[in-house]
């Protein structure tokens, strides 16, 4: 077993999950936005690999659910840039107050 305990892989966890859901409630930017969102699945995938480690190191679920979490992440990175290039394209900001497509 590793020489760092369960508990600090957690306040790590802990601490990078509340940057991430700092910085995206508090921006205003669409890529910052998603900036924090990336941080958010980077915290859980810690949690992942570090139960994985200290519970039951012999089989792999940790890793495969840790390696499913990092392509739905690069998936949603695709996507969201994709859509604010899109919008950056047809309104000139990525501010997300500024971005009223769905008004009529």
């Amino acid at each position: 077993m590793s020489g760092v305990p369960l508990s600090w892989y957690l306040t790590l966890a802990t601490v990078l999950f509340a940057i991430g859901l700092y910085g995206t409630l508090s921006r205003k930017n669409a890529v910052g936005i998603l900036m924090g969102i990336e941080l958010m699945l980077n915290a859980v995938n810690i949690n992942l690999i570090a139960f994985w480690r200290f519970i039951t190191p012999h089989l792999l679920t940790g890793q495969i659910f840790a390696v499913f979490v990092i392509t739905v992440a690069a998936s949603e990175v695709a996507i969201g840039l994709a859509l604010i290039l899109a919008i950056y394209r047809q309104k000139k900001t990525i501010d997300i107050e500024e971005i009223d497509l769905l008004k009529g």
